[in-house]
Protein backbone atom coordinates (compact mmCIF):
# COMPACT_ATOMS: atom_id res chain seq x y z
CA UNK A 1 0.00 0.00 0.00
CA UNK A 2 1.62 3.51 -1.32
CA UNK A 3 -0.07 6.41 0.27
CA UNK A 4 0.45 10.24 -0.50
CA UNK A 5 -0.90 12.54 1.91
CA UNK A 6 -1.03 16.40 1.04
CA UNK A 7 -1.40 18.42 3.88
CA UNK A 8 0.75 16.34 6.56
CA UNK A 9 2.28 18.96 8.51
CA UNK A 10 -1.63 19.76 9.64
CA UNK A 11 -3.20 18.07 12.24
CA UNK A 12 -4.60 14.99 11.13
CA UNK A 13 -2.82 15.10 8.10
CA UNK A 14 0.62 14.81 10.52
CA UNK A 15 -1.08 11.95 12.45
CA UNK A 16 -1.91 10.07 9.47
CA UNK A 17 1.53 10.17 8.15
CA UNK A 18 3.41 9.15 11.95
CA UNK A 19 0.73 6.25 12.11
CA UNK A 20 1.30 4.82 8.61
CA UNK A 21 4.59 5.35 8.95
CA UNK A 22 4.39 3.41 12.28
CA UNK A 23 2.57 0.46 11.01
CA UNK A 24 5.81 0.29 7.95
CA UNK A 25 3.65 1.58 5.64
CA UNK A 26 5.36 3.35 2.38
CA UNK A 27 3.98 7.31 2.36
CA UNK A 28 5.00 10.37 1.25
CA UNK A 29 3.53 13.67 3.09
CA UNK A 30 3.14 17.21 1.55
CA UNK A 31 2.94 20.76 2.92
CA UNK A 32 2.14 23.82 1.19
CA UNK A 33 3.49 26.81 3.59
CA UNK A 34 3.87 25.30 6.35
CA UNK A 35 6.97 22.76 5.95
CA UNK A 36 8.32 20.23 8.51
CA UNK A 37 11.37 17.70 8.00
CA UNK A 38 9.18 14.89 7.52
CA UNK A 39 7.04 16.47 4.67
CA UNK A 40 7.87 17.82 0.98
CA UNK A 41 6.29 20.52 -0.85
CA UNK A 42 3.33 19.98 -2.62
CA UNK A 43 1.32 22.85 -4.41
CA UNK A 44 -2.57 21.38 -4.39
CA UNK A 45 -3.79 24.88 -6.30
CA UNK A 46 -0.84 24.64 -8.76
CA UNK A 47 -0.15 21.01 -10.01
CA UNK A 48 2.26 22.34 -12.43
CA UNK A 49 4.54 23.72 -9.99
CA UNK A 50 7.99 22.98 -10.66
CA UNK A 51 8.93 22.67 -7.61
CA UNK A 52 6.31 20.17 -6.64
CA UNK A 53 6.44 16.81 -5.42
CA UNK A 54 6.22 13.72 -8.45
CA UNK A 55 3.17 12.48 -7.51
CA UNK A 56 2.71 10.63 -11.26
CA UNK A 57 6.36 8.93 -10.52
CA UNK A 58 5.89 8.07 -7.02
CA UNK A 59 2.22 6.22 -8.49
CA UNK A 60 0.31 5.79 -4.92
CA UNK A 61 -2.31 3.56 -4.29
CA UNK A 62 -4.01 5.67 -2.35
CA UNK A 63 -4.00 9.58 -2.30
CA UNK A 64 -5.54 11.28 1.05
CA UNK A 65 -6.64 14.94 1.28
CA UNK A 66 -5.92 16.61 4.50
CA UNK A 67 -5.18 20.03 2.88
CA UNK A 68 -7.93 22.69 3.54
CA UNK A 69 -8.88 26.24 4.83
CA UNK A 70 -10.76 25.30 7.91
CA UNK A 71 -11.12 28.50 9.63
CA UNK A 72 -14.76 28.60 9.32
CA UNK A 73 -15.27 33.04 9.74
CA UNK A 74 -12.22 33.77 7.30
CA UNK A 75 -14.18 31.29 4.57
CA UNK A 76 -17.49 32.96 5.36
CA UNK A 77 -15.45 36.58 4.38
CA UNK A 78 -13.21 35.25 1.63
CA UNK A 79 -15.15 33.20 -0.34
CA UNK A 80 -13.00 32.93 -3.48
CA UNK A 81 -10.36 31.97 -1.09
CA UNK A 82 -12.17 29.50 0.64
CA UNK A 83 -13.25 27.60 -3.41
CA UNK A 84 -9.40 27.45 -4.03
CA UNK A 85 -8.30 25.86 -0.77
CA UNK A 86 -11.24 23.45 -0.76
CA UNK A 87 -13.05 22.35 -3.80
CA UNK A 88 -10.20 23.43 -6.19
CA UNK A 89 -7.64 21.72 -4.61
CA UNK A 90 -9.80 18.79 -4.52
CA UNK A 91 -10.56 18.93 -8.35
CA UNK A 92 -6.88 18.71 -8.93
CA UNK A 93 -6.08 15.73 -6.82
CA UNK A 94 -9.00 13.99 -8.34
CA UNK A 95 -7.08 14.59 -11.68
CA UNK A 96 -4.05 13.21 -10.03
CA UNK A 97 -5.65 10.03 -8.43
CA UNK A 98 -6.91 9.37 -12.29
CA UNK A 99 -3.76 9.78 -13.41
CA UNK A 100 -2.58 7.24 -11.09
CA UNK A 101 -5.61 5.00 -11.05
CA UNK A 102 -5.25 5.72 -7.20
CA UNK A 103 -8.12 5.67 -4.50
CA UNK A 104 -8.56 9.21 -3.21
CA UNK A 105 -9.69 10.01 0.62
CA UNK A 106 -11.26 13.28 1.17
CA UNK A 107 -11.04 14.61 4.71
CA UNK A 108 -14.91 16.09 5.43
CA UNK A 109 -16.82 17.74 8.28
CA UNK A 110 -20.25 17.99 10.28
CA UNK A 111 -20.04 21.18 9.00
CA UNK A 112 -22.58 19.76 5.95
CA UNK A 113 -25.81 19.17 8.20
CA UNK A 114 -27.55 22.30 9.91
CA UNK A 115 -27.10 21.34 13.52
CA UNK A 116 -30.92 20.97 13.79
CA UNK A 117 -31.40 17.38 14.66
CA UNK A 118 -27.44 15.86 15.48
CA UNK A 119 -25.83 14.18 15.98
CA UNK A 120 -25.90 12.35 12.10
CA UNK A 121 -25.59 9.52 10.70
CA UNK A 122 -24.56 9.12 7.27
CA UNK A 123 -28.11 8.97 5.72
CA UNK A 124 -29.30 11.65 7.50
CA UNK A 125 -29.91 15.13 4.91
CA UNK A 126 -26.89 17.87 4.31
CA UNK A 127 -28.01 21.44 4.74
CA UNK A 128 -24.49 23.48 4.93
CA UNK A 129 -25.32 27.13 7.24
CA UNK A 130 -21.67 28.30 5.87
CA UNK A 131 -19.13 29.01 3.20
CA UNK A 132 -17.08 26.43 4.58
CA UNK A 133 -19.73 23.79 4.76
CA UNK A 134 -21.11 24.46 1.01
CA UNK A 135 -17.50 24.20 -0.26
CA UNK A 136 -16.42 21.02 1.76
CA UNK A 137 -20.05 19.35 0.73
CA UNK A 138 -19.51 20.35 -3.07
CA UNK A 139 -15.62 18.72 -2.26
CA UNK A 140 -17.48 15.82 -1.61
CA UNK A 141 -19.82 15.73 -4.41
CA UNK A 142 -17.06 15.91 -6.98
CA UNK A 143 -15.36 13.15 -5.39
CA UNK A 144 -18.79 10.79 -5.62
CA UNK A 145 -18.85 11.91 -9.28
CA UNK A 146 -15.52 11.79 -10.55
CA UNK A 147 -16.18 7.53 -10.75
CA UNK A 148 -12.73 7.12 -9.03
CA UNK A 149 -12.83 4.34 -6.01
CA UNK A 150 -12.99 7.19 -3.09
CA UNK A 151 -13.54 7.38 0.70
CA UNK A 152 -15.09 10.66 2.68
CA UNK A 153 -14.30 10.66 6.51
CA UNK A 154 -15.78 13.20 8.08
CA UNK A 155 -15.17 14.05 10.83
CA UNK A 156 -15.64 17.17 13.78
CA UNK A 157 -14.23 18.74 16.60
CA UNK A 158 -10.95 17.48 15.86
CA UNK A 159 -7.84 17.55 18.40
CA UNK A 160 -4.66 15.89 19.62
CA UNK A 161 -0.58 16.28 18.74
CA UNK A 162 -0.11 18.95 16.60
CA UNK A 163 3.81 20.81 16.20
CA UNK A 164 1.57 24.34 15.94
CA UNK A 165 -0.75 23.48 18.87
CA UNK A 166 -3.63 25.17 16.80
CA UNK A 167 -6.50 23.15 17.78
CA UNK A 168 -8.57 23.89 21.21
CA UNK A 169 -7.48 21.04 22.87
CA UNK A 170 -3.70 21.18 22.63
CA UNK A 171 -3.44 24.91 22.40
CA UNK A 172 -5.23 25.39 25.87
CA UNK A 173 -3.05 22.02 27.24
CA UNK A 174 0.24 24.58 26.02
CA UNK A 175 -1.34 27.26 27.73
CA UNK A 176 -1.86 25.92 31.35
CA UNK A 177 1.67 24.25 30.78
CA UNK A 178 2.87 27.54 30.72
CA UNK A 179 1.06 28.88 33.49
CA UNK A 180 -0.77 31.63 31.45
CA UNK A 181 -3.85 33.18 32.29
CA UNK A 182 -6.94 31.96 30.26
CA UNK A 183 -9.55 34.34 28.91
CA UNK A 184 -12.44 32.29 27.14
CA UNK A 185 -15.76 33.11 25.94
CA UNK A 186 -17.28 30.10 24.48
CA UNK A 187 -20.56 29.10 23.31
CA UNK A 188 -22.86 26.43 25.56
CA UNK A 189 -25.08 25.95 22.89
CA UNK A 190 -22.59 24.43 20.21
CA UNK A 191 -22.61 20.78 20.74
CA UNK A 192 -19.88 17.96 18.94
CA UNK A 193 -18.03 15.15 19.26
CA UNK A 194 -14.55 15.90 20.41
CA UNK A 195 -12.59 13.52 18.39
CA UNK A 196 -8.39 12.55 18.41
CA UNK A 197 -6.93 13.09 15.12
CA UNK A 198 -4.44 10.08 15.86
CA UNK A 199 -8.24 7.69 16.06
CA UNK A 200 -8.77 9.59 12.69
CA UNK A 201 -5.69 8.06 11.60
CA UNK A 202 -6.13 4.63 12.75
CA UNK A 203 -9.77 4.19 11.42
CA UNK A 204 -8.47 5.79 8.09
CA UNK A 205 -5.71 2.75 8.31
CA UNK A 206 -8.47 0.06 8.85
CA UNK A 207 -10.62 1.15 6.20
CA UNK A 208 -7.77 1.12 3.52
CA UNK A 209 -6.79 -1.88 4.82
CA UNK A 210 -10.25 -3.53 4.29
CA UNK A 211 -10.75 -1.99 0.87
CA UNK A 212 -13.23 0.02 2.28
CA UNK A 213 -15.29 2.95 0.04
CA UNK A 214 -18.00 5.48 0.63
CA UNK A 215 -18.69 7.93 3.35
CA UNK A 216 -18.08 7.18 7.07
CA UNK A 217 -18.68 9.26 10.55
CA UNK A 218 -15.78 9.34 12.54
CA UNK A 219 -15.54 10.31 15.82
CA UNK A 220 -14.48 10.40 19.53
CA UNK A 221 -16.71 9.06 22.44
CA UNK A 222 -17.60 12.28 24.25
CA UNK A 223 -20.25 14.26 23.16
CA UNK A 224 -20.18 18.06 24.35
CA UNK A 225 -20.13 21.70 24.15
CA UNK A 226 -17.49 24.19 24.09
CA UNK A 227 -17.54 24.95 27.49
CA UNK A 228 -17.36 21.71 28.81
CA UNK A 229 -14.80 20.91 26.72
CA UNK A 230 -12.91 23.83 28.15
CA UNK A 231 -13.11 22.97 31.46
CA UNK A 232 -12.38 19.18 30.74
CA UNK A 233 -8.83 19.93 30.18
CA UNK A 234 -8.87 23.07 32.95
CA UNK A 235 -9.73 20.46 34.90
CA UNK A 236 -6.39 18.63 34.45
CA UNK A 237 -4.10 21.89 35.40
CA UNK A 238 -5.14 22.16 39.24
CA UNK A 239 -4.28 26.06 40.13
CA UNK A 240 -4.86 27.12 36.07
CA UNK A 241 -5.96 30.90 36.10
CA UNK A 242 -8.92 31.63 33.43
CA UNK A 243 -11.60 33.74 33.36
CA UNK A 244 -14.72 32.35 31.56
CA UNK A 245 -17.80 33.68 29.99
CA UNK A 246 -20.16 31.74 28.75
CA UNK A 247 -22.43 32.76 25.85
CA UNK A 248 -24.77 31.73 23.39
CA UNK A 249 -23.38 31.22 19.67
CA UNK A 250 -25.98 34.37 18.67
CA UNK A 251 -24.23 36.28 21.81
CA UNK A 252 -21.19 35.57 19.97
CA UNK A 253 -21.58 37.25 16.72
CA UNK A 254 -19.75 35.18 14.55
CA UNK A 255 -19.52 35.86 11.00
CA UNK A 256 -20.20 31.99 9.97
CA UNK A 257 -22.72 30.14 11.20
CA UNK A 258 -22.81 27.36 12.67
CA UNK A 259 -24.44 23.78 13.24
CA UNK A 260 -25.69 24.15 17.23
CA UNK A 261 -26.09 20.19 17.88
CA UNK A 262 -24.07 18.61 15.42
CA UNK A 263 -21.38 15.30 15.77
CA UNK A 264 -21.92 11.90 14.60
CA UNK A 265 -23.65 8.70 14.98
CA UNK A 266 -20.37 6.39 13.97
CA UNK A 267 -22.81 3.10 13.86
CA UNK A 268 -21.85 2.56 10.26
CA UNK A 269 -17.71 2.05 11.22
CA UNK A 270 -18.78 0.31 14.55
CA UNK A 271 -20.62 -2.08 12.81
CA UNK A 272 -18.08 -3.23 10.09
CA UNK A 273 -15.02 -2.74 12.86
CA UNK A 274 -16.95 -3.88 16.31
CA UNK A 275 -13.43 -4.23 18.10
CA UNK A 276 -12.07 -0.91 17.17
CA UNK A 277 -11.50 1.40 20.33
CA UNK A 278 -12.20 4.97 19.96
CA UNK A 279 -9.94 7.27 22.49
CA UNK A 280 -11.71 9.89 24.69
CA UNK A 281 -10.75 13.27 25.29
CA UNK A 282 -10.40 11.85 29.15
CA UNK A 283 -7.52 9.66 27.53
CA UNK A 284 -5.79 12.16 25.91
CA UNK A 285 -5.48 14.67 28.38
CA UNK A 286 -3.87 11.23 30.96
CA UNK A 287 -1.41 10.75 27.83
CA UNK A 288 -0.30 14.58 28.46
CA UNK A 289 -0.31 14.49 32.24
CA UNK A 290 1.99 11.62 32.20
CA UNK A 291 4.08 12.93 29.91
Amino acid sequence: MKIFISGASGLVGGNCLSYFRAKKVDVVGSHLSYMTPDTVYFNTLSPGDAGNFDIAAFRPDIIVHCGALTHVDYCEQHPEESYEKTVQSTLNLVEAARECGSTLVLLSTDYVFDGREGPYKETDAVNPLSVYGRHKLEAEQEVIKSGLPYLILRVTNVYGDELRHKNFVSRIVEQCYNRQHLTLKLPYDQFASPTNAMDIARAMYELLLHDKTGIYHICGSDFMNRVELAMKVIGYFPGTSYTLEAVSTEQLGQPAARPLIGGFVKQKFVREFPEFTFTSVDNYLQSKIKS
